[in-house]
């Protein structure tokens, strides 16, 4: 059974990188953002019509990695982020997928902090503090009511990193590198 670590939280907060550097480090495979590729290729604009594709894509990136049965798996968001943009964008999200992310919920998750600098990227459209902010309290009351074991992500940098290690490498079913 692979152990899934989920890097997630609002945008600009550091999740790619980290997620690639954690994965570097257990020598895991690890799930690009199935979302930023879709709005990418979209010119940042996107519409409720677009919820269900990016779902599928989050899951079907997900199912693809797992199939080859890693030990570990880190995932650079999964269906909560889906959930969770769905809500604050447009006010709901579409049953199947709220059932797909309770039943496909990551072992541990890493919720990122807003302490980094936002920068424009095409994609992303919320600078303002604010609205970074109540992002972030949505994603820890959604992983609070799914039952998800999280741990907050905060610092810059190296720092960041050693930080997110140390949560991973506690939470670890055997107390080391999975």
């Amino acid at each position: 059974m692979t152990w899934r670590v989920v890097v997630t939280g609002p945008e600009c907060t550091g999740k790619t990188t980290l997620a690639r550097a954690i994965a570097a480090r257990l020598r895991a495979p690890w799930v690009p953002e199935a979302a930023r590729a879709y709005a990418q290729a979209r010119g940042g604009v996107l519409s409720e019509a677009d919820v269900e594709p990016i779902a599928k894509a989050t899951r079907d990136a997900m199912q693809r990695a797992l199939a080859a049965g890693p030990a570990v798996l880190v995932a650079d968001t999964d269906l909560v982020s889906t959930v969770v943009y769905a809500r604050a964008y447009y006010g709901s999200c579409p049953h199947w997928v709220e059932e797909a992310c309770r039943s496909q919920l990551g072992d541990l998750y890493l919720l990122c902090a807003t302490d980094l600098p936002w920068e424009a990227d095409g994609v992303r459209d919320r600078p303002d503090e604010r609205d970074r902010a109540a992002m972030h309290e949505a994603f820890a009351a959604t992983l609070c009511v799914l039952g998800a074991r999280v741990v907050p992500v905060t610092g810059i940098g190296p720092a960041r990193t050693a930080r997110a290690m140390d949560a991973v490498l506690a939470a670890s079913p055997t107390g080391s590198a999975p």
